[in-house]
């Protein structure tokens, strides 16, 4: 389901050391363009992004977020029931069940109002922030021992519970004077597909270079924007890999279907849905519409990316 059972090391030392030799130069603006180019290779990126942690990465404004406007429409949803067992078969070599994904059915339409969604997932700078300013003891679990990691400050923040992805979001509100919230998950799905059903940010089929999945990435969280092929369709990054992101809704089926007891409910109870992959979990993860949560399990890095009601 998750992490490989033997040693992987996903990144190239020596292409990597080569490329900070390469951007060391480079001034902030510059490396923020480098690391979201799509003609750079993954290795100048990857360094790119981890330079700018260290000098301040100018992408990441803590009080005004980059965001993307999602304009209103009335979008179909969901799975069709007919696709459960193709989408578990295409994803049984990694130990999907059929019920986990019949939580994706039945295909539903909704009205969908304007809104804002973050262009990246909340990261630990921005996080600092709030904590510093609400002293909040909702601490990241990827904070070893509580300590601020300096050089992952434009990596995405994980692992913290739902209510305080919701006190964020509130702080932030109250901070700016915006309308700042979790997404719901219809906004989600539709924010990452772009509203014509496509089972990826993409396209159809799964392309490991373009997430930070198990398959292909590094075993780690990444600097946000580095993947700029799997941008999705309104323009965000990172909504199929690097950390799973909560969402405004608690579980339950969509409308017309039915309630699955999948192992998640059985162990967690009710619980808050999650959205998008992460780099400690399969590419199944990765699809749009898969539905899923945080089993409070070390493997589980949950993050999250903010709304805006214009």
């Amino acid at each position: 389901m998750g992490l490989p059972r033997s040693f992987v090391s996903r990144l190239d030392r020596a292409g990597l050391a080569g490329a900070h030799r390469a951007l060391a130069g480079l001034g902030p603006d510059e490396l923020a363009a480098a690391a979201e180019s799509p003609e750079r290779p993954f290795a100048e990126r990857y360094a790119a992004g981890t330079l700018l942690a260290l000098l301040g990465d100018p992408r990441i404004r803590p009080l005004d977020p980059a965001m993307t406007d999602v304009p209103a429409g009335r979008i179909l949803l969901g799975l069709a029931e007919e696709d459960v067992e193709a989408v578990t078969a295409a994803w049984r070599h990694v130990g999907v069940l059929p019920e986990w994904i019949a939580k994706e059915t039945p295909r539903y339409e909704a009205d969908i109002a304007a809104f804002r969604i973050a262009r990246y997932p909340v990261t630990n700078a921005e996080y600092r922030l709030f904590a510093e300013e609400t002293g909040t003891h909702w601490l990241p679990t990827s904070w070893q021992f509580g300590a601020y990691p300096e050089h992952l400050a434009n990596h995405p923040v994980w692992t913290v519970p739902p209510q305080a992805a919701d006190a964020y979001a509130q702080w932030l509100s109250e901070r700016t004077g915006r309308a700042f919230r979790l997404p719901t998950e219809a906004e989600w799905e539709y924010a990452a597909s772009g509203g014509d059903g496509r089972a990826y940010p993409w396209g159809e089929e799964f392309r490991p270079e373009l997430s930070n999945t198990v398959e292909q990435g590094p075993l780690t969280t990444t600097p946000v924007g580095v993947y700029p092929g799997g941008r999705a369709p309104f323009g965000n990054d990172d909504m199929a890999g690097n950390v799973e992101e909560y969402v405004a809704d608690a579980y339950g089926p969509y409308p017309g279907g039915e309630r699955i007891d999948d192992d998640l409910l059985v162990a967690e109870g009710p619980y808050r849905i999650a959205r998008g992959g992460s780099f400690t979990r399969f590419g199944d993860l990765a699809r749009c519409r898969r539905r899923h949560g945080w089993y409070r399990k070390p493997i589980y890095a949950m993050g999250f990316r903010l709304a805006e009601t214009p």
